[in-house]
């Protein structure tokens, strides 16, 4: 297939690579120039968005937040500049859910289709091709573009209309945030008691405790490897999206509020930039003990 891709950060570049190796034609633009090696791997870059989208038949974006993907799609030399009937929007970042219908409203209202189908499994996960996909839209529109998500993910999900990939993502990144929360807690109080965390981490990844989350990020806590990742930043993005929607639904999320002020704590430290593992450094200032640190 003849695909654009948009976007083309830590999570993107690999992602894009792993369509030129599956045999397609990539066609590229990126805020920064795009990379090397994705050029030498024969994707063609394009100087906008209108572009991409005159090139390509299935665009692909993946971008930081929805008024990123609302100025690429919608402003000066966007998307919806190059954009003819017949072609399919898939936007893979991770947005409001509310955004994201009224956004496919307007793609449809050139003749194009839409999906949103936002990503889980980080930098490691995109570099893998082993990434979990939730996808947002008609059936037969997710029929044509599953292909695509094979040669990116390991777990591709349609999950209902459009908007329902952002609704099933701010799901998870609740579990998310709140489990790296709860791995934290545990190693904490296993440093301040006096035991070895790394060998209590060991331990409890044998029990009912263990997770993905214990695994990757429990080793960064005990190790103090907090370079992204998937950075603060981004998941106080994502949490924003769940307690705002939450205001609007009516519904308490109070764990979810508390991981998102821990997260502010790390921002206020300087660390909007860091891996979200390190939402520990909030807890151990409190406690005066960093994970690792004599009892």
């Amino acid at each position: 297939m003849n695909i654009g891709f948009i976007g083309l950060g830590i999570m993107g570049t690999p992602m894009a690579g792993h369509l030129i190796a599956a045999g397609h034609s990539l066609f590229l633009k990126s805020r920064r120039s795009v990379p090397e090696a994705l050029l030498a791997a024969g994707g063609t870059a394009c100087a906008t968005a209108a572009e991409v989208a005159e090139r390509a038949d299935t665009i692909i974006l993946m971008l930081p937040d929805t008024p990123d993907v609302e100025q690429v799609l919608f402003g000066a030399g966007g998307v919806a500049e190059g954009l003819s009937p017949g072609k399919t929007v898939i936007d893979m970042s991770s947005i409001a859910p509310l955004a994201t219908k009224d956004f496919a409203a307007r793609i449809a209202e050139r003749g194009g289709a839409y999906l949103d189908a936002p990503v889980s499994g980080g930098e490691v996960g995109a570099r893998n091709a082993a990434l979990s996909i939730m996808v947002g839209g008609e059936a037969e529109t997710f029929a044509r573009a599953e292909p695509l998500f094979a040669a990116m993910g390991k777990t591709v999900t349609h999950v209902g209309p459009v908007g329902s990939g952002q609704v099933a993502k701010v799901a998870n990144q609740i579990i998310v945030a709140l489990t790296i929360e709860a791995v934290a807690e545990g190693l904490l109080f296993a440093s301040k008691a006096g035991a070895d965390p790394a060998k209590v981490r060991q331990a409890i990844t044998g029990g009912l405790a263990t997770s993905r989350i214990l695994e990757l990020h429990g080793a960064r806590m005990i190790e103090r490897t907090f370079d992204p990742g998937f950075r603060i930043g981004l998941h106080q993005k994502d949490l924003n999206l769940a307690l705002d929607n939450a205001r609007t639904l009516g519904l308490s999320l109070p764990a979810t509020a508390l991981a998102q002020q821990l997260f502010s704590a790390c921002v206020a430290q300087g660390g909007a930039a860091w891996d979200h593992s390190a939402l520990v450094k909030a807890l151990e200032a409190l406690a005066n003990h960093a994970v690792g640190d004599a009892a």
